[in-house]
């Protein structure tokens, strides 16, 4: 099993690039199965998330072509053979159930499992079910896969109920082959949203709204090749902040940083006591501490708010900031179990329901801790950081889903981090 060795570090100084967006790339790689010529994606991130999507999209008859040297990915899915993907494929990651509107307006049917990823809370597919049958689909549940087929989608209004990521974004790709103007309101407003629509747009579709709580899609007859680059990764920028505050006197300036995607984060740190600046230069981005930082509260929300994916690195600096945090989980409501890990290494967190106290404290002390989930991981790593003593950290395969490279990044940054295994 990979492990993560982490020894008792200096504060982390020096300069990281941050990688292309794992939650644009995604939904990118699945629109690309709409285009009848050869797509060309710049910055897509060598993580096993995007491995699993490459082979998913092979195994519909896609042909794919991924160099990790460039980080680029090559998808030509001008003939499609199947619709109908294995089981054990499609439910390893969440962002399985992409697949499900562009096949259907491609196709005309798909047939697919329910999507796997991290456990940390339901997250129905309801919401993208109802967006295919206001679309014309017709849905069905057989022997534990859905079925869904219609001879021609066809515009609709469409109202979620909740602004789901991955429902605007399902939608979003079934109406762009449908017979006329779909109108999606409620929309979520996640820049990797936005991001999507822009690579439709490049590639032949009619999209207007993109980044705006109500999207409009003009169905348009078939979409063409084209070539593209991903937006930086908002949740590996957020989280190389976060590291470089684990100590104080840390130094960090970070590439290929959109500061737009990172206003709750940066303004949380800077109320913490951290000092960021923007600088000169294509996404330049450095972050400064004196001192540990001062504790406040966070509340999760959806975008423009406090991310999700960054309240496991942010309860583990208010773990070893000075005074009392407050952490009110709104999106997920299974997403504390890396609380259970930093309290073997001495933080005094306590969980009741969806709101996590953490009293922070001067030291934590390595040990032996286990990764649950992707973001868990990453909060360990912080944690450790921060800790006296050595910490080894097992489930290195969920940071694989999200992270590529870490351990050299953070190596690059001064970390005593080694990879066995």
């Amino acid at each position: 099993m990979s492990r993560l060795i982490i020894e008792e570090s200096p504060p982390l100084a020096g300069r990281v690039r941050v990688g292309g967006s794992k939650n644009a790339a995604l939904p990118i790689m699945a629109a690309a199965l709409m285009a009848r010529g050869k797509c060309v994606i710049h910055d897509v991130p060598a993580l096993s998330d995007i491995f699993v999507m490459q082979n998913i999209i092979e195994s519909y008859g896609g042909a794919t072509e991924y160099d990790c040297k460039s980080e680029r990915m090559i998808i030509d899915a001008s003939e499609l053979g199947r619709h109908t993907a294995d089981y054990e494929l499609i439910s390893k990651i969440r962002a399985s159930f992409l697949i499900l509107g562009p096949l259907l307006s491609r196709l005309g049917e798909v047939k697919t499992a329910m999507p796997g990823g991290c456990a940390i809370g339901g997250r129905p597919v309801d919401l993208h079910l109802k967006g295919m049958a206001a679309l014309g689909a017709q849905i069905g549940l057989n022997h534990g896969y859905i079925e869904a087929s219609a001879a021609k989608l066809r515009g609709a209004e469409v109202h979620l109920d909740f602004p789901s990521v991955g429902a605007t974004e399902n939608i979003i790709m079934a109406a762009t082959l449908a017979k006329g103007r779909t109108i999606i309101g409620n929309c979520a407003l996640e820049p990797e949203i936005t991001d999507l629509c822009n690579f439709l747009v490049s590639i032949g579709a009619d999209i207007s709204g993109a980044g705006t709580d109500t999207i409009t899609v003009n169905g348009v007859d078939s979409l063409n090749g084209g070539e593209y680059r991903i937006i930086p990764d908002r949740i590996e920028a957020g989280t190389f902040l976060a590291a470089a505050c684990a100590r104080p006197g840390g130094d960090v300036s970070l590439e290929n940083a959109d500061t737009a995607h990172l206003r709750p984060v940066i303004a949380k740190l800077r109320e913490m006591g951290a000092q960021i600046e923007e600088k000169s230069g294509p996404g330049l981005l450095s972050i400064k501490t004196d001192d540990r930082l001062k504790a406040a509260d966070v509340k999760t929300l959806p975008y423009p708010g406090f991310p999700t994916d960054m309240q496991a690195q942010f309860m583990a600096l208010l773990a070893v900031s000075t005074g009392r945090g407050v952490m009110t989980e709104t999106v997920f409501e299974n997403r504390y179990m890396h609380a259970a890990e930093m309290s073997r290494m001495g933080a005094c967190i306590k969980i009741d329901s969806r709101t996590a106290v953490v009293d922070g404290v001067r030291n934590l002390a390595g040990c032996p801790v286990k990764a649950t989930d992707l973001r868990a991981g990453a909060a360990l790593i912080i944690a450790a950081l921060g800790a006296d003593g050595v910490t080894e950290i097992f489930g290195v395969h969920h940071l694989e889903r999200g992270y590529d490279r870490i351990d050299e990044k953070l190596r690059q940054l001064g970390a005593r981090i080694i990879k066995i295994g």
